[in-house]
């Protein structure tokens, strides 16, 4: 359920669009883009695409037809579509998505689905609205970043062949292991000082896999939700799971919520994940939100 806050949004048209481009990422959905390619080149007369190599080869792709394409749809995960997005921010261009990831969770949140009809449909209508990203150390995403339990997470994860099922027995592995990460924020903030699982920012609500980390989370109102989670009881950990994908979970003694549109922190870690994807990010750290730097397709 979108909040009230995005049900405001004001939908955009553009002009006639016939030039797109596909990008896809070869190593997503476990390296199994055949049929999507196949289906695209039945239903799209000479579609002009990408299987990228790498995030350069992505890059060079974008710079060497950024003037004649309106619109460039990202194959893949939430790692892939924030590569894509990068190049995207505060210009003209739109963003599509075929979602082809592991969790999928900013192509849950703005509602691409793996139907490629529905894709380009939505390509014909040339509907767009414009939604925020942000930075974390001037290192650019879209969906939610975090530092701690699953940056930790994370840099384990993408040791194995990923999926959901790695993804749940790597977090439990973790989980007994990991000592809570010390955080010491700017002085507007300095009461919530201390130790924690984990600090995520969420522009959106979820990490994928409908995981709900922020609920109430907008991508489109100019703040970042910042949520504080302490380390809690393992046997606490069933009830936290059941919150968080039924969109359930609350501020508590477990979990705060901060809503900003930028926040300074020192924290004794440098494990992070951007979107998914493992990062190394030192102190000080500073988290600035993007105000409808992207336009998306709808």
């Amino acid at each position: 359920m979108e909040s009230r806050r995005e049900k405001s949004l004001v939908f955009h048209t553009f002009a006639p669009m016939q030039n797109v481009a596909f990008i896809i990422n070869p190593f997503s959905a476990k390296k199994n883009y055949q049929p999507f390619l196949n289906s695209l080149q039945a239903k799209v007369e000479n579609p002009l695409y990408l299987i990228s190599k790498s995030i350069q080869d992505t890059e060079n792709f974008i710079k060497d037809n950024f003037e004649k394409i309106d619109v460039f749809v990202a194959i893949g995960g939430d790692g892939t579509i924030s590569t894509v997005a990068k190049y995207l921010i505060h210009t003209d261009k739109i963003l599509g998505i075929f979602p082809a990831g592991s969790g999928n969770g900013f192509s849950n949140e703005t509602k691409f689905s793996k139907n490629l009809d529905e894709l380009l449909a939505k390509i014909q209508k040339k509907n767009f609205k414009e939604i925020d990203t942000f930075t974390v150390n001037e290192r650019f995403s879209i969906n939610v970043a975090g530092v701690g339990f699953d940056g930790a997470v994370i840099e384990a994860f993408e040791k194995t062949s990923r999926g959901f099922k790695n993804y749940i027995k790597t977090s439990i592995q973790t989980f007994f292991k990991y000592q809570p990460i010390s955080i010491k924020f700017e002085e507007k903030y300095k009461k919530f000082n201390g130790k924690y699982l984990m600090l995520n920012v969420a522009n959106t609500r979820q990490f994928g896999n409908n995981a709900y980390i922020a609920p109430h989370a907008s991508k489109s109102d100019g703040l970042l939700e910042i949520a504080l989670v302490k380390k809690f009881p393992f046997t606490h950990s069933g009830v936290f799971a059941y919150r968080m994908f039924t969109k359930k979970l609350v501020p508590n003694q477990y979990i705060h919520y901060l809503s900003v549109p930028e926040i300074e922190f020192s924290v004794d870690s440098d494990l992070w994940h951007l979107d998914g994807e493992f990062n190394q990010i030192s102190s000080p750290v500073k988290v600035k939100v993007l105000p409808k730097s992207l336009k998306i397709l709808v």
